[in-house]
């Protein structure tokens, strides 16, 4: 066991076999840690078989992988799924079988991680004591808790919680279907902690019996053998697995040196154009002589009078056109560019930056309000923002236009975490798919605006069903999601 990563798998209280299985390994020459939690599909006809295949794929496709990341764990799952579909067409016996998975590649040394997924289960980040559901659960009872439709506790006990939509060797669509596989990148910050696990741990535990066993003062191996210990005390009906990666760096505060007196000293002195005595050289004494006006004094005089002439004129000259400026400003009024802030830019940065599907903001990294003096813009095909904590952004007070604008293009977008304060408009969109969670608008005239791009030379027959809102006085808490695959799962 490393000190900062650890992997469990347990069969559980019901079941007589482990379909699951894990890999926690160093890879890419000790660069990366790979860290990933497989649940085979299938029962006794080849669930333990389609994730021991995917498994093997994973540790041989990324050991020595070397290139983009994100591009090679694509490829990793890709050739996983035919592997097991391969494998399938052999044996009619293991007809059924496939698998879901989650995999993270994580750097330690530059605070970062990558991530792919598939299936149900999951990939959660601890940060300041905040636990953050990363991926998302591929199945409609995931789709229904994610937009918020419903809470935890009932997305668990969901009648259809035992359906998938995605698996490993389940469709050929991984091959021809760019958002099968969900994949994304994060900062790692030091302290931060990885949990990933199949859902027998989320079926019977939830958000936050989890986050209690992780924020305690224990090793690894102690939080993960609790998680296990709780899903079994909570009837153990699956296998369960888990594995903790951490950030266990020390956080680094730089430290301000201050100058000695004797640098500033010197460095004042040098300035100057003066070396003291310590550096061997002396200020060397200044003699003024005093010439005696002689008979070229006329022509001084007139260089003299000549020099100011010039003076004069290019001063003349300075002020009239000055004049025409301040003329011109009054017949058009003050031209004003107004630069937009560190943090509004930061924030439509890691926007545009944003590759995956969950982008995750820190309201540490936005501690005071961002105000808004243009919009922000929205223009990837789907996107999920999720911010721990809260985000407020506030309309500058001479900005009129909206906070935030979608992309006709977009397919869907969900906010969750976020306040938009004193917007005329706060949110502009066209046809996309928009879910909002736990999400205020104050003092704002218009909190959204909805466009319909319809083509000008067709006839319409169209229905525009107005959204289902729910309205709260408390913020509501992230739900978790869960599934149970098919086929004896």
């Amino acid at each position: 066991m490393a000190e900062n990563y650890f992997g469990l798998t347990d069969t559980g209280r019901v079941r007589t076999n482990n379909e699951d299985t894990f890999i926690t390994q160093k890879v890419m020459g000790d660069r990366m840690l790979l860290a990933a939690v497989i649940d085979g599909v299938g029962g006794y006809n080849g669930g333990e078989v389609a994730a021991a295949i995917a498994k093997d794929v994973f540790i041989g496709r990324l050991h020595g992988l070397q290139g983009e990341i994100i591009p090679g764990m694509i490829d990793a799952f890709k050739l996983a799924s035919k592997q097991i579909s391969d494998k399938k067409l052999e044996d009619k016996e293991l007809e059924s079988m496939a698998c879901v998975a989650t995999m993270a590649l994580v750097d330690v040394e530059n605070n970062q991680f990558f991530y792919a997924h598939v299936g149900d289960t999951r990939l959660y980040l601890l940060r300041d004591s905040s636990l953050v559901k990363i991926s998302k659960d591929h199945s409609f009872v995931g789709f229904l808790e994610d937009s918020g439709r419903l809470t935890e506790t009932a997305a668990m006990n969901h009648p259809k919680r035992n359906e998938i939509n995605k698996a490993l060797g389940f469709t050929s669509q991984i091959d021809t279907d760019e958002s099968f596989i969900e994949t994304g990148q994060s900062p790692f910050l030091p302290g931060d902690m990885l949990l990933l696990c199949s859902d027998g741990l989320t079926d019977l535990v939830d958000k936050n019996g989890i986050l209690d066993i992780i924020t305690q003062n224990t090793s690894l191996q102690e939080k993960a053998t609790q998680l296990i210990a709780a899903a079994n005390d909570n009837g153990g009906r699956d296998n369960v697995t888990v594995v903790l990666v951490q950030n266990d760096k020390p956080q680094q505060r730089p430290q301000a040196t201050m100058p000695t007196s004797s640098s500033i000293k010197k460095s004042d002195e040098e300035r100057d154009g003066v070396t003291s005595a310590r550096g061997q050289q002396h200020l060397e004494p200044v003699i003024k002589v005093k010439t005696p006006m002689g008979p070229n004094k006329n022509l001084g005089l007139t260089l003299i009078l000549g020099f100011l002439c010039l003076v004069f004129l290019a001063s003349t000259i300075w002020l009239y056109v000055t004049k025409q400026k301040e003329a011109t400003l009054e017949q058009t009024g003050p031209i004003v560019q107004k630069l937009r802030n560190a943090d509004e830019v930061k924030l439509q940065d890691a926007i545009d930056a944003f590759k995956g599907d969950t982008l995750v903001l820190s309201d540490t990294s936005f501690k005071q309000p961002v105000i808004i003096t243009d919009t922000l813009h929205i223009d990837q095909d789907s996107l999920y923002i999720k911010v721990t904590g809260s985000i407020v952004l506030q309309r500058d007070t001479a900005y009129k236009g909206p906070a935030l604008s979608i992309s006709p293009n977009n397919k869907i977008v969900v906010l969750e975490n976020f306040k938009f304060n004193d917007f005329d408009i706060a949110v502009d969109l066209y046809n996309s798919g928009f879910y909002l969670h736990n999400t205020q608008f104050i003092n704002c005239r218009l909190p959204i605006q909805r466009k319909y791009n319809l083509p000008g030379t067709k006839y319409i027959t169209a229905d525009f069903p107005s959204d289902k809102i729910t309205v709260s006085d408390t913020q509501i808490k992230a739900p978790t999601k869960t599934i149970v695959k098919p086929n004896g799962r």
